[in-house]
């Protein structure tokens, strides 16, 4: 992380800093559904780890300004152009983002513009004084359950993300969660109906490893928050209900942008299977590109 810039009312601890404990605590959310809250409803409305980590950060008698500005669906760009001058405006002291599903899930993706868009956001919030939260992201093919020509373009998308996500944390002294390993993906009492989610179980599990991350850093200082879930986990007639209703029209917006993209992706798996080539062609061209991204956005 930058040296302190000596914003007024902050104080260094183990070398990160804090606010006294005369001023609000700031924290400011961006990114997409993950973070808006999906999955984990609570008095009509998404709340999410977000929300549920804000409420174990403050101090005994010290006041907590928490903002949500993550929206279902949002992309890089969005959260570069529009969530991150909203942020910095705020003076966030603690800044989660998490962002990168949607992008994957989008014909225009583009491995080198998303790390250019987050190496921007990440850094301009750094500037600014804000401790940054990022975490990296399952694959949404094996979630999904999608067969091997359709989940593997979307592992190799997901892998770059998450490649980038990781060397920009480290350049940027972010608080990282690695949200991609198996404990997290594997135990489905975790996730919602919908997959891609996590339920109530799993919005509290990556508060509480949040919280873990930043207590550790004297960056949290109120109670953890509770791993007990309110509702139970989804059952399968649950997920099979939520894909019959719901999940229809998701899988519909989400198939007029990708699916058409991913079906020609899909192509391409297998006409370099049938060629006995393999498809070790397709991930060197993804290696390719991701090494360009990252040369090109650390270099800078």
């Amino acid at each position: 992380m930058s040296p302190a810039r000596g914003r007024a009312g902050v104080r260094p601890v183990q070398g990160i800093r804090v606010p006294a404990e005369t001023e609000p605590l700031r924290f400011v959310a961006l990114g997409d559904s993950f973070s808006e809250g999906v999955g984990d409803r609570a008095a009509g409305a998404w709340r999410g780890w977000a929300a549920l980590l804000a409420d174990g950060l403050a101090g005994p008698g010290q006041r907590l300004e928490f903002t949500n500005l993550a929206v279902s669906g949002a992309l890089s760009a969005d959260v570069a152009e529009d969530q991150a001058p909203r942020a910095v405006a705020l003076r966030p002291h603690l800044a989660s983002v998490v962002v990168g599903v949607n992008d994957t899930l989008r014909h225009t993706f583009d491995i080198g513009l998303f790390a250019r868009r987050l190496d921007r956001v990440l850094g301009t919030l750094d500037a600014a004084g804000a401790v940054l939260l990022t975490a990296c992201l399952p694959d949404p093919g094996r979630m999904l359950g999608l067969p091997a020509p359709l989940a593997r373009p979307l592992a190799r998308r997901r892998r770059s993300v998450n490649a980038v996500v990781h060397a920009l944390s480290d350049r940027h002294g972010a608080v990282h969660l690695h949200l991609a390993d198996p404990a997290w993906t594997d135990d489905r009492r975790l996730w919602s109906a919908d997959r891609l989610h996590p339920g109530e179980r799993g919005h509290r599990a990556v508060a509480g490893a949040f919280h873990r991350l930043l207590a550790a850093r004297g960056l949290a200082r109120g109670p953890a928050p509770s791993p007990e879930a309110s509702e139970p986990p989804p059952t399968r007639a649950g997920t099979v209900w939520w894909l019959a209703t719901a999940g229809t029209g998701w899988v519909l917006r989400r198939s007029r942008d990708l699916l058409p993209q991913l079906l020609l992706l899909a192509a391409e798996e297998l006409l370099h299977r049938d060629d006995g080539g393999g498809t070790g062609l397709l991930d060197t061209r993804a290696e390719a590109a991701l090494a360009g991204a990252l040369a090109a956005t650390m270099g800078e």
